[in-house]
């Protein structure tokens, strides 16, 4: 691939936000160092809360010291893999920074997997041991069978026959547990699964040392300090929400505040009573927001911003949250492959539909979509690729995949965007998210930010469906708004008098849910198959 001028190639530089540094220097330490150093440094501040219990940081680095301790007195030895099955909560902090001290690598599985995904992620990480919760447990015992799972902990008091007790093992556990070596640029500390968009879910491999540095990006970028107070809301499961619910607090001696589960009602309720200052959501989670009638009933002016991503945010949400909350919306982009934030919107200069510029220490292009090669002048569309020292290790166990992936240094995201003469990037869409109608090519995104402009429409999804003679046409999923009325031939209608001929879509059925993923991407594969189907 090409080689770069700093500026001429990277106009971005002209966008940086004021005091904010183009590199950083990372120390070289295993991932849990984050939480001993911040427990050196403000020992009696709250690291997590989660209702009405809480954790100091000296508390939560005792813990997860016995934690680790007593994992070692069940065999478990450096570089073994853990599976981590738990909600949001203090169990899942406790759990994450315990293993990562036993020398381990934490599988994090989303806790609403059923026994085919568990199972997945058994077999392709190999875990002997895992910890969860009762109500997770009878999805544990039917994935169990032909993997190599042996040890079951259940972290919430339940003491089923053959497994064992988080808290009993917390409570007879003591001394200082063993600190195996560590290497942080090659070991890896956490395994993230995809959502599966296409296939069996492959395993992202994150080493300490991608972690720690997205963690200090993140926290640099928006200036957090030991002052903040976050939303934890994402799940801990995912690699945004290890990043900015766990890593970066940690970083910054931050306190989180937990959100076991979304509702729209009693997350705006938290934020005034918490006076939190910080607060990270998919896109359609602020769609939620701002279609809840609670929106304008809470104070929420402690919050110094919220920032929207997993998916494109159209336009006029954002604008709605502004308005109805007078709270800046920052705009960011990032995938689990990159630990996962790669851009980020530089405060006082977002530009709406765009998902920023390239964050510290991350290069950015625009590159030919067919071959990856070829970089592309400002305005061409093309498949975004990144490199920073964020980007994975690779797939566990997918050698073509990881090969496929990281090429020369560089992550293929398989997104495909443009970038503009001020280093601004705006995502299309997916690569294999695209429409194929008569050999023209629909990018479903676009379409979908004219249907948001309907006044009826809650959420919506385009994608492809089979056509005899056109290859495929543009079908959309909608979800309208409680209490508003539209008819497919209406919408038909908008989307004709706004998009080229090629681009209208054919046909609307009108549903309750558009599916998504853990962390609020919206599932167009699902509604693809079923097309398919």
């Amino acid at each position: 691939m090409t080689e770069y001028s700093i500026e001429a190639d990277r106009p971005w530089f002209s966008s940086w936000p004021e005091g904010v540094p183009r590199t950083l220097d990372y120390p070289s330490m295993p991932l849990y160092g984050l939480l001993t150093a911040a427990a050196a440094k403000w020992p009696g501040s709250t690291a997590f809360a989660c209702g009405k219990q809480s954790f100091s940081y000296r508390e939560l680095d005792d813990v997860t010291d016995r934690l680790a301790a007593g994992l070692h007195s069940l065999g478990v030895t450096s570089g073994n893999t853990v599976v981590l099955l738990l909600p949001n909560g203090l169990d899942f902090v406790v759990a994450y920074y315990g293993i990562l001290k036993a020398g381990c690598t934490v599988t994090a599985v989303n806790p609403l997997s059923r026994q085919t995904e568990l199972r997945h992620a058994l077999s392709d990480s190999g875990a002997t041991i895992l910890i969860t919760c009762n109500d997770h447990y009878s999805v544990v015992k039917e994935a169990q069978p032909g993997t190599s799972l042996k040890t079951v902990v259940l972290a919430d008091g339940g003491e089923a026959p053959g497994t064992v007790s988080l808290r009993s093992m917390l409570e007879s556990s003591t001394g200082e547990p063993p600190r195996p070596s560590i290497d942080p640029e090659k070991d890896v500390a956490v395994v993230v699964y995809t959502g599966g968009t296409t296939g069996l879910p492959k395993g992202v491999m994150l080493t300490h040392s991608n972690l720690i540095a997205n963690a200090m990006q993140n926290a640099a970028w928006f200036g957090w300090s030991h002052e903040d107070r976050i939303i934890g809301v994402l799940p801990f499961c995912h690699s945004w929400g290890g990043c900015a619910c766990l890593n970066s607090p940690i970083w910054s001696g931050a306190e989180v505040i937990i959100v076991p589960h979304f509702q729209a009602g009693e997350l705006l309720a938290t934020i005034e009573r918490e006076r939190a200052t910080v607060m990270y959501g998919a896109a359609s989670m602020f769609n939620s927001l701002v279609n809840s009638p609670d929106v304008s009933r809470y104070n929420l002016s402690g919050l110094r911003y919220v920032k929207s991503g997993a998916m494109p945010i159209s336009p006029e949400i954002a604008d709605r949250w502004q308005r109805l909350t007078g709270v800046t919306m920052v705009l960011g982009y990032g995938l689990s492959e990159a630990s996962p934030e790669t851009h980020n919107s530089p405060p006082g200069k977002i530009i709406p539909g765009t998902i920023g510029v390239p964050g510290i220490d991350t290069d950015a292009r625009i590159v030919d979509e067919e071959t990856g090669r070829v970089a592309l002048p400002t305005g061409q569309r093309g498949e975004l690729v990144v490199k920073g020292p964020q980007v994975m290790k690779g797939y566990l166990n997918r050698f073509e995949d990881t090969r496929e992936a990281l090429r020369d240094g560089w992550l293929h995201t398989g997104d495909l965007a443009v970038m503009d003469e001020s280093g601004y990037f705006r995502i299309l869409d997916r690569k294999k998210e695209t429409i194929k109608y008569k050999g023209h090519t629909i990018a479903p995104a676009e379409v979908e930010a004219v249907l948001y402009e309907h006044s009826a429409v809650r959420e919506c999804a385009v994608v492809a469906r089979p056509d005899d003679l056109a290859g495929e046409i543009p079908k959309a999923y909608v979800v309208l708004k409680a209490g508003s009325t539209a008819t497919a031939t209406e919408l038909i209608e908008v989307c004709a008098e706004r998009v080229s001929p090629y681009k209208r879509i054919r046909e609307v059925e009108f549903i309750d849910e558009i599916p998504k993923t853990p962390v609020g991407k919206l599932l167009r594969s699902v509604l693809r198959d079923r097309e398919r189907a």
